[in-house]
């Protein structure tokens, strides 16, 4: 049976905005406040799209979800009809409004953790939507994430959902950005890394070692194809928020910062004993600073296998900007490595609030029959994407203050754009506001 990898990126609404709400996050809180461009930033993301699908891969993507999220704020005792929600915490609670309005599910990352059919007891393809209990404005996006993933995978003959984890901090989830999946070929039995996080001087760890090992479970995953190993506090404390900023794992090769682990030998013998195939491709600090990867996000780049077996990274501009990061990618690809082609792309709208190539896309490995089951309006090609487009340059705004979220027009704006987005995807009543 053949298999593929599937990215799935979030289709970047139209309340995007820098409100910095990300505690941990340096470029959310470097540019709270500055103007943003729904607009610019969704033609990012799905040229982004475009780029992976030209490489031969399978691309997908998630709806954003609706903002401002209305239900909270009835949850939190503001009543009356839309508008007067939005008056009433305005003229209370504007930063709960802000966390409201966030278009953060944009980071498909942390939708979710993964486990294909070839690694699970039951042969299904195993999804559990992260909690994000870290951040309130991240958290309240599950339910709804849950809800997608459903929407898009179907076939219960094929897909298992589990709930989001419960306990909230205690079972902290991140999803996929504290996760990799290495294999010899994506239909191999694979092995997955999960990396937990311990509080750091300056920020707390988002990931629980009981969270990844929860996940590991539900999904019927064997001991002996996990591994867990801890994040460094250096990594966490110089900006690293998740894991996915200073490391990627994908088939044969670990791509990291030397400083990632928190004990790199002891976690690099575990890796190798249980993937005795893996590259471990790494960043020495002398060449590349924490402060320069966090920068230019070098590890949040998406590591592709291409359809004739070698490796691509897709990395943001900003990676191309660096002199030293630059000078690091240009000797990992000349080395003899799976790594041999570098793909820069603009995604500064994403980067600029925290989020680079990698947190905007969600691994799925799927069989013929798992791709052909799966909602094709979310498997693109070209013509879809183009429909994407107009839908984006129809409905989104080219600029957005924090103080735009005041305006209750900003959220009939936003509403009339997912309910467009609906009637093109066919999804029906699917979102709160729409009930």
């Amino acid at each position: 049976m053949t298999y593929k990898e599937y990215n799935f990126d979030g289709l970047i609404g139209p309340t995007h905005n820098y409100a910095g709400l990300s505690f941990g996050n340096l470029a959310s809180a470097t540019n709270a406040g500055a103007a943003s461009n729904p607009r610019e930033a969704a033609l990012q993301g799905l040229q982004k799209m475009r780029s992976a699908m030209e490489l031969g891969l399978g691309q997908g993507f998630l709806p954003p979800q609706d903002r401002p999220h209305l239900k909270t704020l009835r949850a939190l005792g503001f009543s009356g009809a839309d508008t007067q929600v939005i008056e009433k915490a305005v003229a209370t609670e504007p930063q709960l409004l802000a966390n409201c309005y966030a278009a953060s599910c944009m980071w498909t990352a942390n939708a979710g953790t993964v486990a294909p059919s070839p690694d699970t007891q039951d042969g299904k393809v195993h999804f559990t939507p992260a909690n994000l209990a870290a951040n309130f404005h991240r958290s309240i996006e599950a339910d709804t994430t849950a809800r997608v993933l459903e929407h898009l995978f179907d076939d219960e003959n094929m897909f298992v959902h589990h709930p989001p984890l419960p306990g909230a901090m205690h079972f902290g989830d991140e999803g996929a950005a504290n996760h990799g999946r290495l294999c010899e070929q994506h239909g191999d039995a694979g092995i997955h890394l999960f990396v937990y996080g311990e509080d750091g001087e300056r920020f707390p760890a988002r990931q629980k070692k009981r969270a990844s090992e929860a996940v590991a479970r539900n999904h019927q995953l064997a001991p002996k194809s996990t591994v867990f190993v801890e994040q460094s506090k250096a990594a966490l404390d110089a900006g690293a928020f998740h894991n996915d900023v200073v490391g990627v794992a994908n088939g044969t090769v670990l791509f990291l910062h030397e400083q990632s682990f928190s004990d790199p030998k002891a976690a690099y013998a575990s890796i190798r004993k249980a993937a005795p195939f893996v590259e471990i491709v790494e960043a020495p600090q002398a060449e590349v600073s924490l402060e320069d990867c966090i920068k230019s996000y070098l590890f949040n780049s998406q590591l592709l296998t291409l359809p004739g077996g070698e490796m691509a990274l897709l990395l943001p501009t900003e990676a191309e900007e660096n002199p030293r990061v630059k000078a690091f990618v240009d000797d990992t690809v000349a080395k003899n490595n799976p790594i041999n082609r570098v793909i820069y792309k603009n995604v500064r709208e994403s980067m600029r609030n925290g989020g680079g190539p990698a947190c905007l896309r969600l691994r799925v490995v799927l069989s013929e029959q798992e791709a052909a089951a799966t909602n094709q309006h979310f498997i693109l090609n070209e013509e879809k994407i183009g429909k994407l487009e107009a839908w984006v340059n129809a409905h989104y705004r080219d600029r957005v203050m924090p103080d735009d979220l005041r305006d209750p027009e900003f959220m009939t704006e936003s509403f009339a754009a997912m309910q467009a987005l609906t009637d093109l995807l066919g999804m029906g009543a699917f979102y709160d506001f729409q009930r």
